[in-house]
């Protein structure tokens, strides 16, 4: 496939399904209720409308039962749409669901073969990458037992392992990936990149908003069967998020805002080293982020966090008191949180900072701040022209 032509098109698709709320179970129940079953359509995709090009890794996200994994399985053609037409350009491959295509009373070995036939390889080719296959899949001790003795991480592992090496143009990978444990995700980063560079294609579902942020060129966003907003990621995933949010709003400095407001952050500040609030630091230099509280009630093990961003929406770092271990047993009144650099290792250039106070769990937003402080990091101690961050080292050349 050429670069810059559509690999994967759908126009206008719509599906739908028949919904069953009540079924007779006997004939007798038909003739008193004058009817068999009672149903209703039920449309899974509306008119959807999208292209992806040659090369890109293309997005779905949104709630659970918005459509994306029907979707998914209408462009491999796995289900049919009702209306609509669906094309793919070039060899494709997916996973879509855990343990598709494998047996389970077969052994890992036997699955490869499988699987690997149901996706297009040759015995032939399966034996010349089976050991490929096996090591990127982490599996080895385990390759000849059944798989139904298989972790559901394990099965993932596998199951993806088969799916890139049949070589597709297009490969559709729904949010199975999220069972993968941190090393495995990072491997599966890392063959993305690969298959972006090889020029192939990748159209992955995933709830895991900071990684399509990250991975991907483009991002749809689907809700209730619709697609909602095709384009940037950062731009997508924020329209998103604020409807996944119900009580955000614009403060009155017209960042965006939420939580149920127990604790409120009321200023967020960077201190430079002269111990003022300021707006620009200088790489190296020591820095202070402060984040000022005000509890209208008494909060049991509140953690802080902050996020800091580049402009261009990638995340630098995402660090919380809880990682520290710097967590009250309760707090309460006003005060606030230092979060302290004895050197600011960010590169030159302008970032965002986020902040949110959370329960212990992570889970409840006592108060979230969406980008109230922007500030400048300028030219400093560090060395590094290109990146974000300075990692320091030192360089010594030894000569054989």
């Amino acid at each position: 496939m050429s670069g810059g032509a559509t690999a994967v098109e759908a126009v206008g698709v719509s599906k739908k399904f028949r919904l069953v709320h009540e079924r007779n179970a006997s004939l007798k129940a038909t003739i008193l209720r004058g009817r068999r079953t009672v149903a209703e359509d039920f449309w899974a995709l509306r008119d959807v409308t999208f292209s992806v090009k040659a090369g890109q890794c293309f997005g779905l996200i949104g709630e659970n039962g918005s459509g994306k994994s029907t979707l998914l399985k209408c462009l491999t053609g796995i289900l049919r749409p009702e209306e609509g037409r669906v094309h793919t350009e070039g060899k494709i491959s997916a996973l879509l669901e855990l343990g598709a295509g494998f047996h389970p009373e077969l052994s890992g070995r036997e699955n490869v073969f499988l699987n690997g036939a149901i996706l297009g390889l040759s015995q032939k080719e399966l034996r010349r990458r089976f050991d490929e296959i096996v090591e990127f899949a982490g599996i080895t001790n385990f390759i000849d037992e059944p798989v139904k003795n298989y972790s559901s991480g394990m099965y993932v592992r596998l199951g993806f392992s088969v799916a890139i090496n049949v070589d597709p143009d297009v490969l559709f990978i729904d949010e199975v990936l999220a069972v993968g444990d941190e090393a495995f995700q990072r491997k599966c980063n890392e063959k993305f990149a690969a298959l972006r560079q090889q020029g192939k294609t990748i159209v992955l579902v995933s709830h895991g908003l900071s990684s399509v942020q990250n991975l991907c060129d483009e991002v749809a966003w689907f809700s209730h069967g619709q697609l909602m907003q095709v384009g940037d990621p950062r731009t997508v995933i924020e329209a998103y998020t604020d409807t996944v949010v119900p009580d955000r709003q614009l403060d009155e400095e017209g960042h965006v805002r939420w939580g149920s407001g127990e604790g409120r952050i009321t200023k967020v500040e960077l201190v430079g080293p002269d111990g003022e609030p300021t707006t620009h630091v200088k790489s190296g230099d020591p820095a202070v982020l402060r984040l000022h509280y005000q509890m209208s009630e008494a909060i049991e093990r509140p953690v802080f966090f902050i996020a800091i961003d580049t402009l261009e929406g990638f995340r630098v770092t995402a660090p919380s008191s809880r990682d520290v271990d710097c967590v009250p047993e309760k707090l309460e009144g006003r005060g606030h949180v230092d979060v302290i650099f004895e050197s600011l290792k960010l590169l030159p250039g302008s970032y965002d900072l986020s902040a949110v106070l959370s329960d212990y769990s992570l889970s409840h937003h006592f108060d979230g701040r969406d980008k109230p402080l922007r500030f400048d990091v300028d030219r400093g101690s560090t060395h590094e022209l290109m990146g974000v961050v300075s990692l320091g080292g030192d360089w010594k050349i030894t000569e054989a």
